[in-house]
């Protein structure tokens, strides 16, 4: 089922931020644009690599009014052991967002039923809670915090410029188009 166009799905959860233990509801994370990074498991191979690139574009995409969450079906428990002992998963400011229900996984369609686990999904919703862009990984293939930050900033460029499009590998500060009569088979 396809997610873009659709409101992120309510939930409410516990989650691990800045060495506390807080609820974040999806009414919390309205009125700025937000990433949700899904991952299969803590204490894992690729996860923590993804998770530590996150963070380290973390200050960027604050700037930028971009919150982020990672969600896996691991309780904030188990995120505050992983948090305390990898030295990766140590550099995370973001909150980390625990669903062993799995009722946010699943919300985002991401849950690998069979594991309980979730799919590598990325989700940048706007400020609405309206999701912009989604992406799904196979577990082996790990993604680019540098490529979603470029995401981000055409995903707010268009919100912020009627009309206009964002171009394929489009980064800030180049040229976008207008869609109309005049481009139909100039490109």
């Amino acid at each position: 089922m396809a997610m873009i166009g659709k409101s992120i799905p309510e939930f409410s959860a516990q989650a691990f931020h800045n060495g506390d233990f807080k609820t974040i509801t999806s009414e919390d994370v309205k009125g700025k644009w937000s990433i949700f990074l899904f991952y299969p498991a803590d204490f894992t191979f690729v996860c923590p690599t993804e998770l530590e690139d996150m963070a380290s574009h973390y200050e960027e995409l604050q700037k930028l009014g971009v919150e982020v969450y990672s969600v896996s079906t691991d309780t904030h428990f188990v995120h505050k052991a992983w948090h305390d002992t990898s030295p990766a998963i140590g550099k995370i400011n973001y909150p980390m967002i625990g669903d062993p229900t799995g009722n946010i996984t699943r919300g985002f369609d991401v849950m690998i039923e069979e594991e309980h686990l979730a799919l590598r999904g990325t989700f940048l919703a706007d400020p609405e809670g309206i999701i912009k862009v989604a992406e799904i990984h196979e577990l082996g293939i790990g993604r680019s915090a540098k490529d979603m930050v470029r995401k981000v900033k055409a995903a707010q460029y268009v919100a912020n410029n009627d009309g206009e499009v964002c171009p394929a590998a489009w980064e800030e500060g180049e040229e976008t188009l207008t869609p109309s009569l005049d481009l139909v088979g100039k490109i």
